[in-house]
């Protein structure tokens, strides 16, 4: 995974993460429930903001570990019922829990069980219950723990931990994740220790940490870029007082950690009946990912562009009825902290040229004019903007896949035999307003072109020389855009401004 624009050393990272790991195991007698933050799996956040870093390397970890761990996947009874979307996919929680276990069977890992959290007989819960326990998936449920978060009495007893079920492991390791924060895998790795006690087993618990790096300064942009992540969530990183208190040392945790440790300390230490071993929230972290950067100035700019992505992420998202105006004020100050620019995104300023020189082209047209640029692997910016004919973001991919193939422009890849077949399809047929072609559109005639277009097979051949490519569009992507620049895994943006002036958009 490592280019010459790394930043970032996976096989440091995971040989010092797994040793750290171990000797964790270790300390607790041979059984620790270890608490994975973040994304298990395509941790695109972290390979933006350090680059180098594999999408994958947590798994690539595991899968060194698999012969000592189990993986327990928690979920909200919450977050199934209210839908929430995971943002990188596009899909609700529930099936990228779903789309999780599939990941980890393709990687010969198999979860030993589904853990529904805060369950409370939500109707859509009860339904992802059945639909996993009919695919021979075994499932667990744990209900809101009694007494939580101030009566440590009720807490660590039978009317609140032991009411959750027991679940049976026989690794050393227990993995215990979820999709997003809130999942319920403290509360699960905490029920599982209090039932071990009573049993005889004296576990332990720690918690596999990425963000904030805690041997990073507080305002070092790839801290600052996870709190802009979680600007919608209000999660701010701070100096762990504890850890300051207790050894004079000021170290990077984030509010909700440092929120809970009081109390968490005060459970481990009525689980296990003896003085906790963590005198602060950093000393829980298994956190090695500062000592693998290798390139700090590299991984401050991108940071600084990740800042970026989510401002103009957020802006599009309160412009649509989802985030409110606060999260768009909070990361517009993380941009001012650094002196950002939305231009300072190299793909804007010409994204924003093209739409005007159509509207130039054009004038007099009523429509809506839409620019895009996407700038390629070299630093090379194609621009594109909408037509009768196709959207903006189909526009740019074409003309990044005709410079990629040194294609000359006259020549045509999508012939209008295709194209005017598609025009009937959507009008005639399925009785569409829009004719012109969207993302995931204009790749599907190109595919069909390229069974009897060389040039658009040579075309075709480029198009995964675009991922990882920035783009930014003036306009918020149709659905169609969204989904088929998501599947070929460019890093997009967009201006908060409506494609379209209809409110239903297909």
């Amino acid at each position: 995974m490592n280019t010459k624009n790394s930043g970032f050393d996976n096989e440091k990272y995971i040989a010092q993460q797994s040793e750290a790991i171990l000797k964790r195991v270790l300390r607790f007698n041979n059984k620790l429930y270890l608490e994975f933050g973040g994304k298990l799996l395509y941790d695109y956040h972290a390979s933006r903001v350090l680059p180098g870093y594999d999408p994958n390397v947590k798994m690539r970890l595991i899968k060194e570990l698999k012969d000592r761990a189990d993986i327990l996947l928690c979920i909200y009874a919450g977050d199934i019922e209210r839908k929430k979307i995971r943002a990188d996919f596009g899909i609700t929680y529930d099936s990228d829990a779903m789309k999780l276990i599939d990941d980890l069977r393709g990687w010969n890992i198999n979860v030993m069980g589904v853990v529904i959290t805060r369950f409370d007989n939500q109707p859509s819960a009860v339904l992802f219950k059945n639909k996993l326990k009919r695919r021979g998936i075994r499932v667990f449920t744990h209900r809101f723990t009694k007494g939580y978060p101030t009566n440590v009495d009720i807490i660590v007893s039978d009317e609140g931990y032991g009411v959750n079920e027991y679940i049976a492991t026989d690794k050393p390791l227990v993995i215990v994740t979820g999709p997003g924060p809130g999942s319920g895998k403290l509360a699960t790795c905490l029920s599982q220790l209090y039932h071990d006690y009573k049993r005889g087993i004296k576990s332990g618990y720690a918690k596999f940490e990425t963000f904030p790096i805690w041997n990073l300064p507080l305002k070092h942009p790839v801290n600052v870029a996870y709190e802009a992540a979680t600007a919608d969530i209000r999660d701010f990183n701070q100096i762990d007082p504890f850890h300051l208190e207790a050894y004079g040392e000021a170290w990077v945790n984030y509010n909700r950690d440092v929120e809970v440790f009081p109390v968490l300390k005060r459970i481990l230490e009525k689980i296990t009946g003896e003085a906790s071993f963590y005198q602060s929230p950093t000393d829980m972290g298994v956190n090695r990912a500062g000592f693998a950067i290798t390139d700090d100035k590299v991984t401050q700019e991108a940071a600084k562009q990740e800042i970026l992505r989510r401002y103009f992420r957020y802006r599009c998202e309160y412009a649509m009825g989802f985030t409110d105006k606060e999260t768009v004020q909070r990361v517009e100050l993380f941009s001012n902290d650094f002196n950002l620019k939305p231009e300072d995104r190299r793909v804007v300023a010409p994204a924003r040229q093209a739409a005007r020189e159509a509207m130039e082209k054009d004038r007099g047209s009523e429509g809506i004019f839409c620019g895009a640029a996407i700038e390629l692997q070299d630093g090379t910016i194609i621009t594109g903007n909408n037509s009768p004919l196709m959207h903006a973001a189909s526009s740019v991919v074409i003309h990044a896949l005709k410079h990629l193939a040194d294609i000359p422009d006259k020549i045509k890849l999508l012939p209008s035999t295709i194209t005017d077949s598609i025009r009937r399809l959507k009008t005639e047929i399925l009785k569409e307003k829009n004719v012109s072609l969207d993302m995931e559109e204009a790749l599907i005639a190109l595919a069909i072109s390229a069974t009897t277009n060389p040039a658009a097979e040579l075309a075709l051949e480029k198009l995964s020389q675009l991922r990882n490519c920035e783009v930014h569009m003036t306009h918020i992507p149709t659905p169609g855009d969204e989904t088929g620049l998501r599947r070929m895994g460019v890093n997009l943006t967009s201006d908060a401004n409506f494609s379209s002036n209809d409110l239903f958009i297909t």
